[in-house]
């Protein structure tokens, strides 16, 4: 990239974030930087930049940004050769730190900025809204303690973890609690977005999916319906030759490659229809339950703090009605349903009636049902 801009007094990219020297802010071990270009664009500017000698690159940059607390997401600003150009903090390790004469500071290569296959999902899910699942949040303490302290464990670390259980019994949702709440990435991905349609796509998408998570690490990659495309070889008639997706898949679950604090966890409704070679890489199984009465009761309860009407419900004889059913189908096929039911006759309040069309329309047969509301 030319410019022909002046030299300008060198000013701090960002003057509220430079350090108040904090005694308990840490110093950054390295920075990861996506050139982005300019806020604004004008014919005279190009955004395009070319980095010739990466060594240089990073003296340059830590010169003019030492002593600046950076953190994932944020941007830094060049004030010297090209003014206000920006660059956006792709990972930081240890996050919110400063940074200092040895911090690593490294370029994406433009191959590393066009991926767009594997994105980072940012939530705000706390493992206190998951109702129920005291099996599965206790054992997913390991995860926790490792992905804080990923060095402590060595040899020892979880890799891969499976969930497994009825739809709508919180995978999903745990998952994204964990990484809101270790402030780590996450990429969350379904299995079938990895089928490619030639030869040799599947494992160059699942080879960029692990090398992105490791780039970031600590992380979580979680592949959800993982048994899409891992198979049982007697169901695989069904989906077609997976041969290319599973062995790339074991490769990387195998740790062949360094995925140093990445997590790798997989979902599935079925466990059994999983390939046994893909099966058998997971560390441990932790298995999903439908809630029980007292845990139905608080998904009702907790779910209509948030209703936008009135409502006029017996929520013991809800929990009755809901045996069985997975607390996204609560929220789902009876509130939702009898929400949207009670809008499209212009009523102010939630009632029997609307529980009841709900119970029609999704078709659940209970046997608490019958007569329940008369």
């Amino acid at each position: 990239m030319k410019t022909n801009n002046k030299t300008q007094e060198t000013k701090p990219s960002n003057p509220k974030s430079k350090t108040a020297q904090k005694e308990n802010t840490p110093f950054a071990e390295s920075v990861v930087l996506k050139p982005v270009g300019y806020p604004f664009d004008f014919a005279m500017m190009e955004n395009n930049l070319e980095i010739i000698d990466k060594t240089l690159f990073e003296e340059y940059a830590r010169e003019q940004w030492l002593g600046l607390v950076v953190k994932e997401n944020s941007y830094l600003f060049d004030q010297k050769i090209i003014p206000d150009y920006g660059f956006q903090i792709v990972s930081v390790i240890p996050n919110n730190s400063i940074i200092a004469e040895n911090t690593e500071i490294k370029l994406l290569d433009i191959e590393e900025r066009n991926l767009d296959t594997v994105k980072r999902i940012k939530t705000n899910v706390k493992i206190s809204d998951i109702v129920g699942q005291e099996n599965a949040k206790n054992k997913t303490k390991v995860l926790i303690k490792y992905l804080e302290e990923p060095d402590k464990f060595g040899e020892w670390a979880p890799k891969n973890i499976l969930f497994y259980g009825f739809p709508g019994t919180g995978k999903t949702m745990l998952v994204k609690a964990l990484a809101n709440e270790l402030d780590v990435p996450l990429y969350l991905i379904k299995a079938t977005s990895l089928i490619g349609e030639h030869v040799g796509d599947s494992a160059s998408k699942i080879q960029e999916l692990f090398e992105k998570a490791q780039k970031t690490a600590p992380s979580i990659i979680f592949i959800d319906e993982i048994d899409a495309i891992a198979l049982h070889r007697s169901f695989q008639s069904l989906r077609g030759d997976v041969a290319e997706i599973v062995n790339s898949l074991l490769t990387e679950m195998d740790g062949i490659n360094d995925n140093k604090a990445v997590v790798t966890i997989g979902a599935t409704n079925n466990p059994n229809s999983i390939d046994y070679a893909v099966r058998s890489r997971f560390e441990e199984e932790i298995e999903f339950v439908l809630p029980d009465d007292n845990e139905r009761k608080s998904i009702f309860e907790n779910n209509l703090k948030t209703f936008p009407l009135k409502y006029d419900l017996n929520i013991e004889k809800l929990v009755k009605i809901s045996k069985n059913m997975s607390g996204r189908d609560i929220k789902e096929k009876i509130l939702k349903t009898a929400l949207h039911h009670a809008i499209s006759h212009d009523k102010e309040t939630v009632d029997n009636k609307d529980v009841e069309y709900a119970l029609k329309a999704s078709k659940i047969k209970n046997s608490e049902v019958k007569g329940m509301f008369e």
